[in-house]
């Protein structure tokens, strides 16, 4: 190999090195995280999509659409984000073939996982495995016919927990609740359900965000 060859080899070598330093950089600098910083309407159009991806099990696209809720509404970092990406749609995918309460609970060391990250980014510090438990709860508690008026208000307690309100604040609650019916809505339509029947799921969600936004912003 030529000298002039073996420099521009080492040079090319040198430039790719110092891209991936510069993207691992970029990747891992702490940014302010704030679980308040959402936008409601984008926060209805990225739960919708995801969970078209879950019931779709398309478990590419819903890794996708969690990291872009993190990363886009929350602030945190592109490392943080795919982390946290990773660990809810892996409590998704270990949940979903399951059939009982304790099956269930494969998914519970991811969703501590995920509110571990979370919490980084809280009001207020809060119990990470309460409200992994608190999340499980209310997804098996839609598998045994219990109705959006009640599990509705676990949702409620999670949101409650992770940004430091009372569980019986009525922007709290109403999120709970509404967020709740628009997943009842999706789940009467089952196989039938149109786009039309989305488009409704979403302007439900974006309801149930602004009820949010309104009670953690003060």
């Amino acid at each position: 190999m030529s000298v002039r060859k073996l420099i521009s080899r080492r040079k090319m070598i040198l430039g790719a090195a110092a891209a991936a330093v510069l993207v691992a950089a970029y990747a891992g600098i702490p940014r302010q995280a704030d679980l308040r910083a959402f936008d409601p309407g984008e926060m209805a159009r990225l739960e919708t999509a995801m969970w078209r991806d879950y019931y779709d099990k398309r478990y590419a696209a819903l890794f996708y659409h969690l990291y872009a809720s993190t990363r886009t509404q929350f602030g945190f970092s592109p490392f943080r984000s795919l982390h946290i990406a990773f660990s809810a749609a892996e409590a998704a995918k270990a949940f979903q073939p399951t059939h009982s309460r304790q099956e269930a609970d494969k998914a519970l060391p991811a969703l501590m996982g995920y509110y571990r990250d979370f919490a980084a980014a809280a009001p207020v510090a809060f119990d990470v495995e309460e409200a992994a438990r608190l999340e499980l709860d209310w997804w098996q508690a839609r598998r045994e016919a219990v109705g959006p008026q009640d599990y509705g208000l676990t949702i409620a307690r999670v949101a409650a927990l992770t940004y430091g309100k009372s569980a019986d604040d009525a922007g709290i609650r109403q999120f709970g609740i509404v967020r709740a019916e628009a997943m009842a809505f999706r789940d009467a339509k089952a196989e039938a359900i149109t786009e039309a029947d989305w488009a409704t799921v979403e302007t439900k969600l974006a309801g149930a965000y602004q009820s949010l936004k309104a009670s953690v912003a003060r």
